[in-house]
């Protein structure tokens, strides 16, 4: 099981980015799949999900309306466009997959323990 993420770099205020995700060795059709981040000191927090089918997305508040959450199942691959980027923003982003196949009620999908699967994370550093 491998999930590679990417897309991380460093960026002025005000600007976007795409952050990548791809899978392997675990049925990327049947998960859902979600963005994390971390930042220095403080403790993983949910930023945006999408479920298994990708009829759900759920944002935490700190990015709605200014990020989109994607899938691929063709390509694999979950995608995260942040737009607006702010350096709160500065973190380091995980992907998290729940192989499962299961739905979940009001924003179950923000609860970390569900994904079974990590990446490596990927650093995004936001200049003022």
């Amino acid at each position: 099981v491998q999930l590679q993420a990417s897309g991380g770099g460093l960026v002025q205020a005000g600007g976007s980015l795409r952050l990548s995700c791809t899978a392997s060795g675990f049925t990327f059709s049947r998960s859902s799949l979600s963005w994390f981040r971390q930042a220095p000191g403080k403790e993983r927090r949910f930023v945006a999900a999408v479920s298994w089918g990708g009829a759900t997305t759920d944002y935490a508040d700190s990015v709605k309306g200014r990020s989109t959450i994607s899938r691929d199942n063709a390509q694999i691959t979950v995608y995260l466009q942040m737009n607006s980027l702010t350096p709160e923003d500065t973190a380091v982003y995980y992907c998290g997959a729940d192989p499962r196949a299961r739905t979940y009620s009001g924003h179950g999908l923000q609860n970390r323990a569900i994904y079974l699967h990590w990446g490596q994370g990927t650093l995004v550093t936001v200049s003022s």
